[in-house]
């Protein structure tokens, strides 16, 4: 049913907890294949892959061309799940997840709808809690889900919509941003998220919540949106 892609850079220890989260899916046939895009990892990223039985694809190019290719190689699946290796999907999501591919190929929107997992944080504390309050509000309001929710979607609407484009960030907001607030559908499975503590990480945050912003609602095009904040 799934093809599960991750795009990775020096991503040994997130990838090894991320992969975890989909052995119960494969095992019940859920997913039928993991395909990790490596842009020129240097750490144990593709032992890990290879120890999980990942397949493996090594890219060097902007990472929206290389989920690209990914969607391209990864062939088993009539459902394409691009999921980041920080993201680590918590248990039992497959089931919901199957379930509501089953209803909309039973409604005949398969071709017309995507889905994406509620956001958690996973630490203890207000300033957790505050995030994931504020990742359900961009969600449902805006219709902006951060890249660590994960994005599934029909092969065939993923064609429809042209794919990822040859983005070095913000490729995942810009398919979200076509395939449009009425079509995107918040599951309550969550994709768990490591907290991020430091001052450089929070003004990070920051800049891309504003660079995300301006793709997703003032629909300014992300390459020129890219070139501004570099």
């Amino acid at each position: 049913m799934l093809s599960v892609i991750v795009p990775t850079k020096n991503s040994e220890q997130a990838l090894a907890y991320s992969l975890s989260a989909l052995v119960s899916a494969a095992a019940e046939g859920v997913v039928r294949e993991v395909l990790v895009v490596d842009s020129g990892s240097t750490d144990g990223t593709e032992r890990v892959a290879d120890a999980a039985g990942c397949d493996w694809l090594s890219h060097q190019g902007p990472r929206g061309l290389a989920l690209a290719d990914g969607a391209k190689k990864a062939g088993k699946g009539e459902w394409l799940l691009f999921l980041p290796p920080e993201a680590h999907l918590e248990a039992g999501w497959h089931h919901e997840a199957q379930a509501a591919i089953e209803r909309v190929i039973r409604s005949g929107k398969a071709d017309s709808t995507a889905f994406s997992f509620a956001a958690k944080n996973d630490a203890f504390g207000i300033a957790a809690r505050a995030s994931e309050w504020m990742s359900a509000f961009r969600s449902h309001a805006l219709a902006m889900p951060s890249k660590n929710q994960g994005l599934l979607i029909s092969r065939r609407f993923y064609k429809q919509l042209g794919g990822h484009q040859p983005l070095t960030e913000l490729e995942d907001l810009d398919l979200v941003r076509r395939v449009g607030r009425w079509r995107l559908v918040f599951l309550r499975a969550a994709a768990i998220s490591p907290q991020l503590t430091s001052e450089a990480s929070i003004l990070g945050r920051i800049r891309k919540g504003l660079a995300r912003f301006c793709v997703a609602i003032l629909r300014i095009p992300p390459q020129f949106v890219l070139k501004l904040h570099g």
